[in-house]
């Protein structure tokens, strides 16, 4: 019968398998390092790896302070220590106990011929980044549907202020296609209508699954972005090309997400003290100046102005009563002499001489006053006017002069 082993009596027969190989207890091994994390403890974790294949790394504190250079992700080096097991996990790696540069890596090379490309063309100017909005209406969110970056950026936006609305534009956040894809979302987005800020991210990774994020075409289509962009690609330690050009970069996605909008209970927390005080402040404002109308209402130069008022009013009434009375008497004597006038003119008025005995003659063709015999001939109709009407009569005879017998 053939034995039955426990996965840890396996993964110690294979630990004991590696440990006992004198070729692989100092072996030293060439390679690029990658996910590199110098972890608070003072241990170095990195992957080693090739074209092929890598493998994991681990550099004590005790061993790397004696380093005399800093280790970075794309940096070629030569890596000198043991391969065992670790427990765990049961996956082997290098207990590495001294290292040497061996070179930069190709794509960090890359990384630094095209950073100091476009910082020379002026992508990386401050003074064309452009600030973000205070409380955007609308986000845009250039990320992928299944990571976790979209997650947490949904999760912080919602949790600060759930009333804004977001886009999203999903994408492939690694892979040839990718860079492609960033592009074409950020044009979309630009073109869409009404969203006010662009955030591009992703999770962390290694240089080689962040490296979409270093692609020229990227950088300049979030450099042609006329909304304002905020990277948030990998974690606090990794700075890729989108980091650079874009108007603002979150240390992380979750960053990001409290960098766009503020938390709504702080804002209306804030509204409400602002409300407060300018309420106090208006109220101490018009006591303020009710007191001070106060003062000026009782002091002496007020008091002076209220009392030349009232002096200059009763000054004033005077005038008024002498002006009318003038006034009065001028229409008096006004009068006196138009009833002096109209006495006259009634004394002169022919109606006055009617109402006297007399009588005027007038024609009763043309109403022309008759004042000679000649005016006449015998037969003729004639208006005799009285002071009460008229007569109309013919007549019989015409004397040139009036007999006194005739009774005239």
């Amino acid at each position: 019968m053939k034995p039955v082993f426990s996965v840890s009596e396996v993964t110690q027969i294979i630990k004991n398998l590696l440990e006992g190989s004198d070729l692989l207890q100092q072996v030293y091994i060439k390679g690029e390092i990658s996910n590199f994390k110098h972890h608070i403890s003072g241990h170095m974790y990195f992957t080693l790896k090739d074209e092929k294949s890598q493998i994991r790394c681990i550099m004590f504190r005790s061993s790397n302070i004696l380093l005399h250079f800093n280790p970075e992700n794309g940096m070629k080096v030569t890596a000198f220590g043991r391969i065992s097991v670790f427990d765990k996990t049961g996956e082997y790696q290098l207990y590495v106990e001294d290292m040497e540069p061996d070179g930069i890596g190709a794509l960090h090379i890359a990384f630094e011929k095209l950073k100091a490309k476009l910082e020379k063309e002026g992508l990386f100017d401050t003074a064309r980044k452009r600030q973000i909005p205070f409380l955007p209406r609308k986000i845009g969110l250039v990320t992928s549907l299944t990571g976790a970056a979209v997650r947490d950026l949904l999760t912080v936006i919602k949790r600060r202020y759930p009333n804004v609305n977001i886009v999203i534009a999903p994408v492939l956040v690694q892979g040839k296609e990718a860079a492609g894809q960033i592009c074409s979302a950020l044009y979309d987005l630009n073109n869409l209508g009404g969203i006010e800020v662009i955030i591009v991210g992703r999770g962390g990774g290694s240089i080689e699954e962040l490296w979409a994020f270093n692609e020229e075409i990227v950088a300049r289509a979030i450099y042609s972005s006329k909304i304002p962009v905020i990277s948030a690609v990998g974690h606090e330690t990794d700075v890729t090309m989108a980091d650079l050009v874009a108007d603002r970069r979150a240390p992380t996605p979750s960053a990001a997400g409290e960098m766009v909008v503020p938390e709504k209970t702080i804002l209306k927390n804030e509204i409400r003290q602002l409300k407060n005080r300018l309420i106090n402040a208006s109220v101490g404002n018009i006591n303020l100046k009710r007191q001070r109308l106060e003062y000026i209402r009782r002091s002496a130069t007020f008091t002076k102005a209220r009392n030349m008022v009232s002096f200059y009013r009763l000054e004033l009434d005077q005038q008024l009563r002498s002006l009318f009375k003038n006034i009065n008497i001028q229409l008096d004597g006004k009068k006196l002499i138009f009833k002096s006038q109209i006495s006259k003119l009634q004394a002169l008025s022919p109606l006055s001489v009617l109402q006297r005995g007399y009588s005027i003659c007038q024609s009763s063709k043309d109403q022309k006053i008759i004042r000679k015999v000649e005016d006449v001939s015998i037969g003729d109709m004639v208006f005799v006017v009285l002071s009460d009407g008229k007569l109309l009569c013919r007549v019989k005879d015409a004397r040139k002069k009036v007999m006194e017998n005739d009774g005239l």
